[in-house]
């Protein structure tokens, strides 16, 4: 059963659509393994997007991630990366297929409503950075 990382980003608990995210994911069979809220402070942001410290959006997106409260969230199921990338949509929702959770309500690139990891390497990152293994049910 693999286990992946999604994030509902500051824009989409700000448009109250935490709950549309997880029903999409369990709607495809995917399951909810961990949840909770919670505010990243700047430095958080910067710890949790360190891989891409050297790329000239780094600055405002951890600005934007630090903003407001996010629902960060272990998703697992069979092939739960890449399915959760699929409903999840590309990065940028212009490019995003019809019916994604980018396509249907994200603004634009950095605004993109949610985020989930790109591997299995980035999840085992990404994972233990928000929950223990006691909070993994």
């Amino acid at each position: 059963m693999e286990k992946t990382l999604s994030i509902v980003k500051p824009d989409g608990v700000k448009k109250n659509i935490i709950g549309e995210v997880i029903t999409r994911f369990e709607k495809s069979g995917l399951r909810i393994a961990a949840l909770r809220m919670l505010r990243l402070s700047k430095e958080d942001a910067k710890n949790f997007y360190i891989v891409h410290k050297e790329r000239p959006f780094y600055d405002s997106l951890t600005d934007f991630m630090s903003e407001g409260p996010i629902a960060v969230m272990v998703v697992e199921g069979d092939n739960a990366i890449s399915r959760v990338r699929e409903i999840m949509g590309a990065t940028n929702p212009k490019d995003a297929a019809p019916g994604t959770i980018r396509a249907d309500f994200a603004s634009d690139i950095e605004h993109n409503i949610v985020h989930g990891s790109d591997s299995p390497v980035s999840a085992s990152f990404e994972i233990p950075f928000f929950f223990s293994s006691l909070d993994i049910n």
